[in-house]
């Protein structure tokens, strides 16, 4: 890979954030007699809270690399004490960190598992992606899952804009990510979707750290709003499209229209999608949607102010 236009920094990364590609040296070798099997991924920062879990539902892995941006808790002490290898990297941006995970890290086997340290991976879906594995002639380049979210102890199915399909199972040699912002997984060949799910605890930290996590999404989804209200056009197309992230996301233009639109995400997610059939649960996940879908218009209406010079 030619990085002369780039450079590098001293922990070998490209100044772009892409590192380079290992050579095969760098890759582990396969364990003797061992049938395939798939490496894992996770990238981390002060994940003390989550971490054992998504580990020990990773227990069947023999190629478990955790990407640490500098925690300061135990997260990295309880990857290396479950046989994890840890590599420490800046995080700038999630696409940037996630083809670094691709690139600058060798693995023992071409097939990649990618959750978040708040996932558990159930035994179906992991006898589903090691079947994958041991298939030569599957043509896909990534697969995608779809997760149970977890709220106050209950599978949150009508709140959650289920069924949501994500990569999580990618062939190291053919994927890239795009874009900072709303990210896509880019395959050399077609992808797949994978039937069994994983699990989602994404309040294991607290309300206080959703709260916190959220305030810096909705800086960054305030200003990709603002950017599409001026530049962008809904596609209207696309609200009728086959598959359901095209779906989403031309929804999402047409919303960002609306008036009224924290209101209106409550009664879409609460009444349309029937959110009320999850009981406390799904109406408390709903109203939390609403507060940051609040938070995302006043933020918007703030960079706009200050483009204006006018107060806040």
């Amino acid at each position: 890979m030619a990085v002369a236009e780039h450079g590098l920094d001293r922990s070998g990364v490209t100044t772009s954030g892409i590192a380079p590609t290992p050579t095969p040296a760098d890759r582990p070798e396969p364990r003797s007699g061992c049938t395939p099997g798939i490496s894992a991924l996770i990238m981390t920062f002060n994940e003390e809270v989550n971490l054992p879990a998504c580990l020990a539902s990773l227990a069947w892995c023999d190629d478990i690399v955790v990407l640490d941006s500098g925690s300061t808790d135990r997260t990295v002490e309880i990857a290396r004490l479950a046989g994890a290898r840890v590599v420490e990297r800046p995080y700038d941006n999630e696409c940037n960190q996630r083809n670094f995970g691709l690139t600058g890290i060798g693995y023992r086997h071409p097939w990649l598992y990618i959750p978040d340290a708040d996932e558990v991976t159930p035994a179906d879906l992991r006898d589903e992606m090691l079947a994958i594995a041991r298939d030569p002639s599957r043509p896909e380049s990534f697969f995608r899952a779809r997760y149970r979210n977890m709220f106050m102890g209950r599978w949150i199915r009508r709140s959650s804009l289920y069924p949501t399909w994500i990569p999580r199972l990618v062939h190291v040699d053919r994927v890239r990510f795009e874009r900072a912002v709303h990210m896509r997984c880019m395959g050399e060949g077609p992808e797949g979707r994978l039937e069994a799910h994983f699990v989602h605890y994404s309040f294991n930290k607290g309300l206080s750290a959703w709260y916190d996590k959220h305030n810096k999404y909705s800086q960054v989804e305030a200003r990709e709003a603002l950017r599409s209200l001026r530049d962008g056009r809904v596609p209207w197309a696309d609200l009728f499209a086959a598959t359901p992230e095209a779906r989403r996301r031309a929804l999402k233009e047409l919303a960002l229209r609306l008036p009224f639109r924290p209101t209106l995400r409550f009664i879409y997610m609460y009444v349309i999608r029937r959110g009320f059939l999850d009981g406390w649960p799904g109406f408390t996940y709903c109203r939390l949607l609403a507060t940051y879908e609040h938070m995302i218009v006043l933020k918007t209406v703030e960079l706009e102010r200050r483009e204006k010079g006018l107060s806040i």
